[in-house]
């Protein structure tokens, strides 16, 4: 019975492995940002961390989410 769930779970970690990696395309809409603000913050270092997987970019979805939460404010003011 073991190995039977050792499969499924291997199973559901392979299914759900692809929707960890975001688009350029896909990470802006999730941030609610314009893709070329993402270009930006990549270009300047002040973005997201991103990887390159043969060339194209990606961003994984738990990144993006803890990167937007380190980003919580108050008030307006700068930090």
């Amino acid at each position: 019975m073991s190995s039977v769930r050792s499969i499924r779970k291997s199973e559901s970690i392979q299914a759900s492995a692809p929707a960890d990696f975001l688009t350029i395309d896909e990470a802006a809409e999730l941030l609610r940002v314009h893709r070329r603000t993402l270009d930006n913050m990549r270009w300047r270092g002040t973005g997201p961390i991103f990887r390159r997987h043969g060339g194209r970019i990606v961003y994984q979805r738990d990144e993006l989410l803890a990167w937007s939460t380190e980003r919580k404010a108050n008030n307006t003011r700068p930090r």
